[in-house]
Formats: C-alpha cells, structure tokens, sequence
C-alpha cells in the first residue's frame, strides 16, 4: 500500500486556509505535473470533495488528496508546511526524487 504523509504543521496550515476562507472541510490536494526545471513539478491545489480514486490521508483531522497517477512519484514522501524569514510554503521531501533544483517544486526520478 502507498503512504504519504501530512506533517502536523501542514494540516494546521491548511486549517487556517479553510477557516479564513469560510469552507470548513476543505483538502488539500497533491499532485505531480510533467514540467518543470528538473522534469517533473508538484502542484497543490484546494478542493472540497475526494475523487472516487484519490488516496486520502488524514492528520488533525485534515484531509489530504493524492491521486492515482501521481501516487508511484510520491509513495513515501511527506508532505510539511515550513515557515521561513523569505518565505512561506508547503515543502515535500521525497525519497524518490533522484534530484531536485533551486526553486524546490520541481525534481526528476
């Protein structure tokens, strides 16, 4: 069985999304494009409802969305929001990334 993970600080992050903007119940969605510098990018999104297929994991009560396309580039990965003096983000570590790049939302396998 595939595993991704939600840090405890994402699922808070994505809270507050949901509570400023009045939509409890909303997800977060994770999903991986062909693109980017290094071959493939992440692409997170909002949604209220889980696809019929869409893996979903829970932490704190938040929801998370990974669907079944994406799900072998991220089998393993977690998923954490990290706060810095430049900039805000949610950030995924990946064991099946081979290499990432500068911008940090892009990798290759």
């Amino acid at each position: 069985m595939s595993t991704v993970l939600l840090s405890s600080a994402a699922a808070a992050r994505v809270a507050a999304i949901a509570a400023k903007q009045g939509k409890p119940g909303l997800k977060l969605r994770l999903a991986v494009d062909g693109g980017g510098c290094a071959g493939f990018q992440y692409k997170f999104g909002l949604e209220s409802v889980a696809a019929d297929d869409d893996l979903v994991v829970e932490t704190d009560g938040i929801a998370m969305l990974v669907d079944p396309i994406s799900l072998p580039f991220l089998d393993g990965a977690q998923v954490d929001y990290v706060e810095t003096m430049g900039a805000a983000a949610f950030k995924v570590t990946n064991p099946n990334a081979a290499s990432g790049c500068g911008c940090g939302s892009s990798f290759s396998v």
